[in-house]
């Protein structure tokens, strides 16, 4: 079986080596880049399963790769987590609200790291249910794992069609943005929950008039409307 390509991007070379040997040691095959436009052009010619991808980058940072990788169709859909600093809680929302999947603070550990990515990479390939909802003109086909609104694809990352399956999956219920963070990241509380609400604003950007759908009720967390 062909081992999964990770897109390391950061211009510190020790970082560079230490995510490398530890990804290598948990199995996965390393390419990486130190700069923008080297990320964008590996991303391109490799289709990597996943990208690892600093905030602060010489030229172009790492927030205007994240917005190149999902603007481009041949890597849109590549799953992101986005290194940054510990105090840039502004870069950490910008970049979710780009697209990133998840995020890891400097400095990290490298078990941390790992757990992430094979958390991240086994989101991404497991089955999902074999059924198809229908809300309106809203349809999540959960087996091909497309969801379309007025017969139109939407362009959802892996985290955004899982967080719309679940919740429509659980239309009426509320859900907490903890049940969220460990049912749809697979956490129990190793990130804050404010990721849930980046997410959802991003999710309701790309779903248009069809947010109307998700209730936001204060104080908890996020409900699938049942009508």
């Amino acid at each position: 079986m062909a081992k999964q390509k990770i897109l390391v991007v950061d211009d510190e070379p020790d970082i560079l080596e230490m995510v490398t040997v530890n990804l290598k040691s948990a199995g996965f095959e390393v390419v990486t880049a130190a700069d923008g436009a080297d990320a964008l052009q590996k991303a391109r010619a490799i289709s990597p399963s996943l990208i690892i991808l600093d905030v602060l980058l010489p030229e172009s940072d790492g927030l205007e790769v994240c917005k190149g990788i999902r603007r481009d169709p041949k890597t849109a859909l590549i799953p992101i987590i986005m290194l940054t600093a510990k105090a840039s809680e502004v870069d950490r929302v910008v970049g979710l609200e780009l697209g990133a999947d998840d995020y890891v603070t400097k400095p990290f550990s490298p078990r941390e790291l790992i757990l992430r990515v094979k958390k991240l990479l086994t989101r991404r390939a497991a089955p999902a249910a074999g059924e198809t909802i229908q809300c309106g003109e809203l349809l999540i086909d959960r087996p091909r794992h497309r969801v379309t609104y007025r017969d139109k694809d939407l362009d959802l990352t892996v985290t955004e069609f899982n967080l719309v399956s679940l919740l429509a999956e659980r239309k009426g219920r509320v859900q907490s943005r903890e049940q969220l963070l460990k049912d749809v990241w697979g956490y129990n509380s190793l990130i804050d929950t404010r990721t849930v609400d980046t997410h959802m604003r991003r999710l309701r950007d790309k779903l248009g008039a069809a947010a109307a759908y998700l209730d936001t009720v204060r104080g908890v967390g996020y409900r699938f409307r049942d009508e």
